[in-house]
């Protein structure tokens, strides 16, 4: 079943791309100057060509019929397909029956067969070959009436009866009539055939949109079509095709440097229509997805696809080289000066596929330098792709100036590489961080500090290539040639790279100022009460031979206190507000009474195995439950003691139970906290 499925899948693939190859054909496929050439030659004089109006709408019959091939069921397409088989059989045929005829008149022979072994040769191997095409359009239409396409076995049974050679020739006329005949008759029987299939499509069509709406109608569309695996195809064919024209004109090898040329010239070929243009767009997202995986599998093995299955799709790259294509006009272009604005659209590419395995590398990277993992062969992977991400963009950027002058253009299209290469860098720093951290066996001091202003350095320089790219953009708007598209680029890049990149920064700048003033404005713990103390940090669980007093009078480290402020400004402990940092220590935060009775009773009623439930009128009543291993303690519908004598117990009981559940719940509490404290 899953080989049948699949099978499926490829047909419907490979069926529809000569409807796009048609599009593409009928797109490069200039009419006038086609009638301009007629006009000039020797069909002029042709009635077919005489009508250049009628030729003109045929043009667009064609664009009809491909979208309507485009378009059509599997299952019909796959019958017209068999239909267009069998047709192609039938000439077939014919054309072995004419070869045949043919072949008698010039040997001139009337006589038996069997007395020349020449004209036997040519009687069996026609006949064969009239047995193999009755036997597959047999096959191709589910029919056994065999009879029904043996018309042109006619001049093979006349030479066998031996008729005239003159006769032979008439007789082949005829099969070929009535092979036409019944070709004609079969399309005027499915005649309405299109015309329901139209009108059911249209009455589906209607149903969906109704229902589900227009974008629901274009997604089932989209899927059922499997359209980038389509133009993907498509392009693909193009660009072997291309290839093989090349070098099947090609005697001798060419040169490495030849070869590059000729890659890129059969590129820019093979983009010079808006079809040929999204295959090629599409073609570069499943390489961009097939690098992205092979580089997450390099990193985590098998792990990569439990853990994410989806992936990266990288459609970012596909829709980067389309913007920048249609920004350009690229498929306006000559071919050369095609081929040479595709390679710096492609070096684009190729940068952004390479940041985005730096995106995938660096959390591994950094989480197993953060680790206890020893396993050699799990760094060697993380670190040998890293240096390929820190030299292959260098190299890559040095290769391109060699190529074309320097100038502030060239240096924005570089600049992506250099800032991959940089942010390698930091990463790979902050790796050696923490490998000496995990040998030296305690914290590295001001490790924070460290990262932070490695990671600020990074985007603080990515910040500035983008506001000069933006600059640039805009002087080029205004002194130069004014687009829309080229407007609406430089807005949105001006507000996703630039506007959002400087509120973020500015945002963690103001919160790590804010940590900073905090952990300053708390008193640091004297030898005497670290002694008294003698615990470790709740945060890092590391001792401390120095700490800061919380108003609440708890110890940490002031780096492990700082990382905790950047997420929110309580204690990590009690989560009593630390805005108040005059209060003296030990005195702690005075919290609500109402609030800290009604969580006493709610949790001691949680202990105890109370439900609320809403009685009649809207009243909420407890439902009472006895807990395993309290005895026979209950409560009443107030929370209170269920016998009098026992209310002294109960109310020890009842204290006992609500710290076990407060200290549970703050235990709770601190382990969540800790953990998102951890990985912030």
């Amino acid at each position: 079943m899953a080989a049948k499925e699949k099978l499926e899948a490829v047909l419907n693939v490979a069926l529809r791309v000569p409807s796009i190859m048609l599009l593409d054909v009928l797109y490069r496929w200039d009419v006038s100057s086609f009638f301009q050439q007629i006009q000039r030659s020797s069909l002029n004089n042709n009635p077919l060509f005489q009508y250049k109006y009628l030729a003109l709408n045929m043009h667009y019959v064609g664009y009809i019929l491909s979208v309507v091939l485009l378009t059509l069921p599997r299952q019909h397409l796959v019958q017209l397909y068999l239909y267009f088989l069998t047709a192609l059989l039938l000439y077939a045929g014919h054309q072995i029956s004419r070869d045949y005829v043919r072949s008698e008149l010039e040997s001139g022979y009337e006589g038996p067969m069997y007395l020349e072994p020449l004209s036997m040769n040519r009687f069996m191997t026609a006949l064969i070959g009239q047995l193999v095409v009755c036997t597959l359009c047999s096959c191709v239409m589910k029919t056994k009436q065999i009879w029904l396409f043996s018309a042109h076995m006619l001049p093979l049974l006349a030479r066998l009866c031996l008729v005239p050679l003159e006769t032979i020739v008439i007789i082949n006329k005829f099969a070929m009539i009535f092979t036409g005949l019944e070709v004609l008759y079969f399309l005027a029987s499915n005649l309405l055939v299109p015309y329901n299939l139209a009108k059911s499509a249209y009455r589906e069509l209607v149903q969906v949109v109704e229902v589900y709406g227009l974008l629901a109608l274009g997604m089932s569309l989209w899927n059922q079509l499997v359209v980038p695996v389509l133009f993907m195809v498509f392009w693909l064919v193009l660009f072997a095709l291309q290839i093989y024209s090349y070098f099947s004109t090609r005697d001798q090898p060419a040169s490495r440097e030849r070869l590059l040329f000729l890659f890129l010239t059969s590129i820019a070929e093979c983009c010079s229509t808006p079809y040929s243009l999204l295959g090629l767009v599409f073609t570069v997202s499943f390489v961009a997805l097939g690098v992205l995986t092979l580089c997450k599998f390099y990193l985590q093995g098998y792990r990569a696809f439990m853990n994410d299955p989806a992936m990266n799709r990288g459609m970012t790259e596909g829709v980067t080289l389309l913007i920048l294509a249609v920004q350009t006009g690229l498929i306006e272009l000559q071919v050369v000066h095609r081929a040479f604005l595709l390679s710096i659209i492609l070096f684009i590419v190729v940068a952004s596929i390479l940041q985005s395995m730096l995106e995938i590398a660096d959390p591994i990277v950094l989480a197993l330098g953060a680790s206890r993992d020893k396993s050699l062969w799990k760094h060697f992977r993380a670190v040998s792709l890293c240096l390929f991400l820190l030299v292959f963009p260098a190299y890559m950027a040095y290769m391109i100036c060699q190529f074309f002058h320097m100038d502030f253009w060239l240096l924005i299209i570089i600049s992506s590489s250099i800032l991959t290469s940089l942010q390698v860098l930091g990463t790979l720093f902050i790796y050696v961080l923490f490998m000496v951290e995990e040998f030296r066996k305690e914290p590295v001091e001001n490790m924070d500090d460290v990262i932070y202003y490695v990671n600020g350095t990074y985007r603080l320089l990515e910040f500035l290539v983008a506001l000069c790219v933006v600059a640039y953009g805009v002087s080029e708007t205004i002194f130069g040639e004014w687009t829309v598209m080229g407007s609406m680029i430089i807005f949105i890049h001006s507000y996703y790279n630039v506007w959002l990149r400087a509120q973020l920064g500015w945002k963690s700048f103001l919160l790590r100022r804010d940590a900073v003033n905090k952990i300053k404005s708390l008193p640091t713990a004297t030898k005497d009460q670290l002694e008294q103390h003698n615990d470790i940090c709740a945060i890092c669980y590391q001792d401390m031979k120095s700490a800061i007093i919380t108003p609440c009078g708890h110890f940490f480290h002031a780096g492990c206190l700082k990382k905790w402020l950047y997420v929110q400004e309580t204690c990590p402990l009690c989560h009593c507000q630390l805005k108040n940092p005059t209060q003296p220590p030990g005195l702690g935060a005075e919290p609500n009474p109402g609030a800290e009775q009604n969580t006493v009773q709610q949790e001691a009623t949680e202990m105890l195995g109370v439900e609320h439930q809403e009685g009649a009128g809207g009243e909420t009543v407890d439902n009472v439950q006895p807990v395993k291993g309290l005895g026979s303690l209950q409560l009443d519908t107030k929370g209170g003691p269920a016998n009098p004598d026992d209310a002294s117990s109960s109310e020890a009981n009842q204290e006992k139970i609500t710290t076990a559940g407060l200290a549970e719940e703050q235990e709770e509490v601190v382990t969540r906290d800790l953990g998102s404290c951890i990985q912030n």
